[in-house]
């Protein structure tokens, strides 16, 4: 935490109120206070005490504010030399130290950068997980995963082998990619772009999800078409449509809701199951 007392006690509305300021003039950044104040929202982040997306009332709000502190702490840090071992970082971030105390997994190839917080009972395989992202507890990111700066991922999810949850971190206010709780990502998947995969949902290998992505429900005789978020509890598959471009008809990727995860199923067997229901591959 920061040595300045005084920032120390702010609340999150004086902190964001400073950032804000320093966001508008960064010549503020050469001011101890400032720098402080900025020190102070990456430690609370680090913590878990805040965070950079939160669902109120049913929806996703993006804290824009504690966005932009990130963002700022790079030009107030230096470069400097991070070791673990024989291991060396040479960067402005540190890696996030205290796993074994905050109850957490981490074997080795497992790289969490400070800022980032991880709840306690969550398992890292070797993987990565940037700055002011968050992993809920009881969630496996597995090997060779990513979760980019600024991903929510909920909680008891499963996060297959070489997943890329990407990063949002500029512009400020654009949402981060979103995971809620009890979801599984099969291996390979993409999220990126403030994609959203609602509680629930299940995502067969190699599944792409962007903002403009068709996601197509095709089990009713009309097909639904979403776009930016997979709904609750569906069951997603990579698939294509066809488009016509100047030089012909071609298939163009999409992704396909072939089915719902049970609500009276449970959830722990039922990952894995609604892969094997509908002859899909995690």
């Amino acid at each position: 935490m920061t040595l300045d007392p005084e920032v120390a006690r702010a609340t999150p509305e004086i902190l964001r109120s400073h950032v804000e300021q320093a966001w508008n003039d960064r010549r503020l950044l050469e001011q101890p206070h400032y720098k402080a104040v900025v020190s102070e929202v990456m430690a609370r982040l680090n913590h878990g005490e805040l965070r950079v997306a939160e669902k109120i009332d049913g929806a996703w709000k993006t804290h824009e504010w504690v966005k932009k502190a990130i963002v700022l702490f790079f030009p107030m840090s230096s470069m400097s030399i991070h070791k673990s071992g024989p291991f060396e970082w040479h960067d402005k971030v540190p890696i996030k130290s205290g796993l074994d105390r905050a109850g957490v997994r981490a074997v080795p190839g497992a790289i969490v950068r400070y800022s980032a917080f991880v709840e306690k009972g969550a398992v890292l395989m070797p993987s990565f997980v940037n700055v002011g992202a968050r992993v809920g507890s009881g969630t496996m990111i597995d090997t060779w995963a990513t979760v980019g700066s600024c991903a929510q991922v909920g909680r008891d999810c499963h996060v297959a082998g070489g997943v890329g949850i990407g990063g949002v971190l500029e512009p400020p206010a654009a949402t981060p990619v979103i995971v809620e709780d009890h979801c599984f990502l099969g291996s390979r998947c993409i999220v990126v772009e403030g994609a959203i995969i609602e509680e629930g949902a299940v995502l067969g290998a190699n599944v792409v999800v962007t903002a403009t992505t068709h996601i197509i429900d095709v089990t009713q005789k009309e097909p639904v078409v979403y776009r930016g978020r997979v709904p609750a509890n569906a069951v997603v598959i990579p698939g294509t449509r066809p488009k016509e471009f100047a030089g012909g008809t071609f298939g163009v990727p999409c992704a396909l809701i072939i089915g719902r995860r049970s609500a009276d199923t449970d959830r722990k067997t039922s990952l894995n199951s609604a892969l094997r229901d509908y002859d899909v591959q995690a």
